[in-house]
This record gives structure tokens, C-alpha cells and sequence, in this order.
């Protein structure tokens, strides 16, 4: 073939151009990713390998009341989403439940919201089995924290143990409609209490307020600390910045902005790395005190 003028490549170009306005490029190059990512985000804590899995998003929504619905503070809620380049009436939900993966064994804390999530897919592009998991714990039972527990009407993981506080445990199952979840694997649960251990460098922690025994978790490897706040972390932006911000869900409302008092208190003296079960994706990060409120601070993001 001799040697293609500048005119003639241009005419080449066109062509080219022509082609794939026509729709004949192999699909490959027509495709666009459905998705962002892999759904999984992980990372060393001490000698833990920590794994955050999306069990998705919801659509787009109004933030209001659910997300901010202390009286008359929702024109200053509005205000401080849109500081954060946030729509109100386009909120987006995450869920972030995690494996903590000890090197003897490995434990998920909440299972995500069920078919409606993606918890399980996430999980496999991770490289982790159901039958990997050894300790399945419950932070509390809300549907989106319990929904993955159980599969075609058997146990999601099923060789997990599986660990619920004793209060919130007693606290679903007296209710007229106690969660299907927590009723189909009553016999498989262990109930624990504040404190007890969860398995090996792993606590139970006091967060009661979202529900009445809601639990997060310590991790401890080496010295570095990390919580898994489940619920009790609220939402990433107005309940840091707001002391008094609760969420329309939160069963104890007071008792919920004091316990976040607390942890927000602890997390920035201490330097306590934090996981937000709905903080935007991955959802780990660290608090600093920020005048007589505070900050949560996104961790810097490691591929």
C-alpha cells in the first residue's frame, strides 16, 4: 500500500466517523459499564484485612424528614447538604456491611437488605464465599441490616455463627410482627451483651438509641482501632456538624444524639478510625472535632 496523503487520511478519519455514528463498531467498544467499581472496598488494619461490600444504592429521594428530623432544623440540614455539593430532594443511600478477615477467620457484620441488594454479587467480586464466613454479627434488626440472613429459605451462610445483642433480640421478637429473618434462625443466634467479645480482636460495643439495643463493633489489631458504627453513626454529614441531628428512624432520639456525642468525642481523641453503615461510599473515615461540633473526615482512598 503506498504512502496515505493528509487529505486522504482525513477522508480515512471520516469514513471511520461515519461507521460508528452508523452503529458498527464491535460491541465491546460500544458498551458502556453499567456499574462504577467493583462493589468492594479493601484495607489493612494492623494485621486484619478489612473488606467494605455495597450492598447498593437506592434511588434518588427527598432527604427530608427521615435524614434530618430534629424540629425546625431542616432549612439549616438543607443549607449544610448543599455546602457539601448534596441535592436534598436527590438523596442517595448507601449500605456498607463488612468482613473482617482475623487470618483464622472471618466474620460479616450485617447481611444487607436481601434480594433487593447486592450484598451477595459484591461478595464474590471480592472473593469471598458465603461458606467463607465463620461469625455473621447483627448490629440491629432493620430490614436492610437483616434482610440477607437467610436465602430460598435457608441460611444465607451456613457455617456461620450467628451473634445478635440480647436486648435487641428481645426486643424484635416480642413485637405482634416480629422480622421473618430473626424468627427463621432464632436457634442458630447467640445472644450477647455489651462488651462481650465477638470473636477475637472483636467487641461489642453500646449504641443504643437507634434501637433500643443497637450494638456496633470494635476492631483491634495491633494499635490500630476501628468501629463499625452500624446505625448508630447516623448520617455523615448533619450528624457530625449538628450535636443535636437525629434521623426519622432513630427509636430513642435523645438517647441517639448522646451516644453519638460520645462516640464522635472518643473516635477524634483517640484517632478511632470509623466505618457508617450509610456514609457515602465506602463510608471510612475519621472524626475531628471541628468548634463545639465535628467533622468526619473521608479516609484517603487506596486502590
Amino acid at each position: 500500500m503506498g504512502k496515505v496523503s493528509r487529505r486522504e487520511a482525513l477522508k480515512l478519519m471520516g469514513a471511520t466517523g461515519a461507521v460508528a455514528a452508523a452503529g458498527t463498531l464491535p460491541a465491546m467498544a460500544q458498551a458502556a459499564p453499567a456499574t462504577n467499581g467493583a462493589g468492594f472496598y479493601r484495607f489493612k488494619l494492623g494485621d486484619y484485612t478489612l473488606t467494605v461490600l455495597s450492598d447498593g444504592q437506592t434511588p434518588p429521594g427527598n432527604a427530608f424528614p427521615n435524614w434530618g428530623a430534629t424540629p425546625g432544623k431542616q432549612a439549616e440540614f438543607e443549607a449544610a447538604l448543599r455546602e457539601n455539593f448534596l441535592d436534598p430532594t436527590r438523596f442517595i443511600n448507601n449500605f456498607n456491611p463488612m468482613v473482617v478477615d482475623t487470618g483464622q477467620a472471618k466474620i460479616l457484620i450485617d447481611t444487607g437488605r436481601g434480594q433487593a441488594g447486592q450484598l451477595l454479587a459484591n461478595m464474590a467480586n471480592a472473593g469471598i464465599r458465603p461458606a467463607d464466613i465463620n461469625t455473621v454479627f447483627i448490629t440491629h434488626g432493620h430490614g436492610d441490616h437483616i434482610g440477607g440472613l437467610v436465602t430460598g429459605g435457608q441460611p444465607t451462610f451456613p457455617n456461620a455463627r450467628h451473634l445478635i445483642g440480647e436486648t435487641e433480640m428481645q426486643f424484635w421478637l416480642s413485637q405482634a410482627t416480629p422480622p421473618a429473618n430473626l424468627v427463621a434462625l432464632r436457634d442458630r443466634f447467640t445472644l450477647i451483651r455489651p462488651g462481650a467479645q465477638i470473636a477475637p480482636g472483636l467487641t461489642a460495643v453500646d449504641t443504643a438509641g437507634h434501637t433500643v439495643g443497637h450494638l456496633a463493633v470494635q476492631i483491634s489489631s495491633g494499635n490500630q482501632t476501628l468501629w463499625h458504627l452500624g446505625d448508630a453513626g447516623g448520617h455523615h454529614i448533619l450528624s457530625f456538624r449538628f450535636p443535636d441531628h437525629y434521623l426519622g428512624f432513630d427509636a430513642n432520639p435523645q438517647q441517639a444524639v448522646a451516644t453519638r456525642a460520645r462516640l464522635w468525642q472518643a473516635a477524634a481523641a483517640d484517632r478511632i478510625t470509623v466505618v457508617g453503615y450509610h456514609f457515602a461510599w465506602p463510608g471510612v473515615g475519621n472524626v475531628r472535632r471541628a468548634g463545639n461540633a465535628y467533622e468526619y473526615v473521608p479516609a484517603f482512598f487506596v486502590f
